[in-house]
């Protein structure tokens, strides 16, 4: 497995940084892999992936990797980072990540390197073809990224890129589970047939631990940590109108699979789909309530 830029690493915790060319014994380890998050930024996986996170913890079978595509350098600082360049910044939020893949059980943590501008425009032929790379080495059983709604553009990037990646492998390559998971935009909104629901309340020590190692961005501004945790809750309690909560936790996403399933439907067009049946959802429940109210 090649990674075409330089600065690309590959971190395998309990052995170290492997830089952007990745050997034999290594790929062998690579390939235990059966989850992987693939986010546009450093903190995005543990922010928006639980479930496969969860999954894999301390599991005999189950392995967890994530892959991250931008270096960072973007990042919000203040406080205690206020005066950091992008570089040293970039390299703080890549130990982070390190740090997170040791105490979260992964198998790897992968590094593309590159800049937001090169993930939305100038290299996104290469991040696709880093994105094929990892995936063909890894053969993963799920994949999760970011979703269609997402309105950050380097989130709505990466999604777009990981898709190309698989269409462009095929149908041989293409993950048993493919999801679009919450960030800058929650899924509540989905109609229920169209609403994955994961229950991710098993172990919310270790997923507040892990959120709370990217000190760099909670001390630097956005206390990303607590906002996760409280979508999550509210997920909970507002997953039903009418019965008492049976879980403390859910994580929602978008199932992606269509995507690869039928590779005429466009991106836009599916979203289409979905926002269809949300808008079927509300109308008829005016009408409705306004049938009964005469």
């Amino acid at each position: 497995m090649h990674l075409h830029k330089d600065e690309a690493v590959v971190y395998l915790p309990g052995v170290g940084s492997r830089g952007n060319i990745v050997s034999a014994d290594d790929r062998a380890r690579l390939q235990t892999v059966t989850h992987l998050g693939i986010g546009a930024h450093p903190d995005d996986v543990e922010f928006m992936i639980w479930q496969g996170i969860l999954q894999c913890y301390r599991h005999p079978v189950r392995h967890f990797a994530s892959l991250v595509i931008t270096d960072g350098k973007g990042s919000s600082r203040i406080g205690p980072y206020a005066d950091c360049s992008d570089e040293q910044i970039a390299q703080i939020r890549l130990g982070e990540q390190h740090r997170v893949a040791e105490a979260g059980g992964y198998a790897a943590s992968i590094s593309l390197g590159y800049s937001s501008e090169e993930l939305r425009a100038s290299a996104a032929d290469l991040v696709c073809e880093d994105i094929k790379n990892v995936v063909s080495c890894l053969r993963p059983e799920v994949i999760y990224t970011h979703n269609l709604a997402d309105r950050h553009d380097s989130h709505v990037a990466a999604l777009l890129r990981v898709v190309q990646a698989l269409r462009e492998l095929g149908p041989d390559y293409y993950p048993r589970e493919f999801y679009g998971c919450e960030v800058w935009r929650s899924l509540d909104w989905l109609a229920g047939e169209d609403r994955c629901v994961c229950d991710v309340g098993a172990n919310p020590n270790l997923m507040q631990t892990l959120m709370g190692l990217y000190d760099s961005q909670i001390s630097g501004g956005k206390n990303y940590a607590a906002a996760n945790f409280g979508r999550r809750q509210s997920n909970a309690t507002y997953s039903d109108a009418y019965h008492a909560d049976d879980v403390s936790l859910l994580e929602l996403a978008m199932d992606l699979r269509p995507l690869l399933i039928n590779p005429s439907l466009t991106p836009e067009d599916y979203f289409s789909e979905l926002n269809s049946r949300f808008s079927l959802d509300v109308r008829q429940r005016l009408r409705r309530m306004s049938r009964d109210a005469q």
